[in-house]
């Protein structure tokens, strides 16, 4: 099975918490904890990475803690997973070139970064507006793979 890690899974869970308070809420990690019901010492540890990562902006003081740092309909599911997994890629030959030693003469290896390529723009075409239903559904674009 295919799956991002765990720390991924509960940054875009604590995103969408922050996505569906109104936009000027501040929230702190114990509060957010709470509501997702996930480990203080881990949404700690997550807070910051996003913080770094430019995704929210933290407030240091008595009512600190964290609000997004750009709307819900800007940030992708591709550029949480890009900033808490690297990058998004079935296959290493997908992100990693020169990763594999048969590289070169791989049958597969152009298939592989086609798919690759439309997981990714699957995943860019999610915002964390529509994760919390912010957002009317789009229509889906066909995806065209080259």
């Amino acid at each position: 099975m295919l799956r991002m890690s765990r720390l991924t899974d509960y940054g875009i869970v604590l995103l969408t918490h922050l996505a569906a308070a109104p936009d000027d809420a501040v929230h702190n990690a114990r509060e957010l904890a709470e509501r997702a019901r996930l480990p203080l010492p881990v949404v700690s540890k997550i807070l910051k990475h996003l913080a770094r990562e430019g995704f929210l902006h933290s407030q240091r003081g008595a009512k600190g803690g964290y609000a997004l740092a750009r709307s819900p309909e800007e940030i992708s599911v591709a550029a949480v997973i890009d900033a808490l997994e690297g990058p998004i890629a079935l296959t290493d030959c997908g992100t990693h070139p020169g990763a594999c030693d048969r590289e070169a003469s791989c049958v597969t290896r152009a298939p592989w970064q086609r798919i690759n390529r439309v997981v990714r723009q699957s995943l860019e075409g999610v915002r964390l507006a529509d994760l919390v239903g912010r957002t009317e559904p789009r229509p889906q674009e066909p995806l065209h793979a080259e």
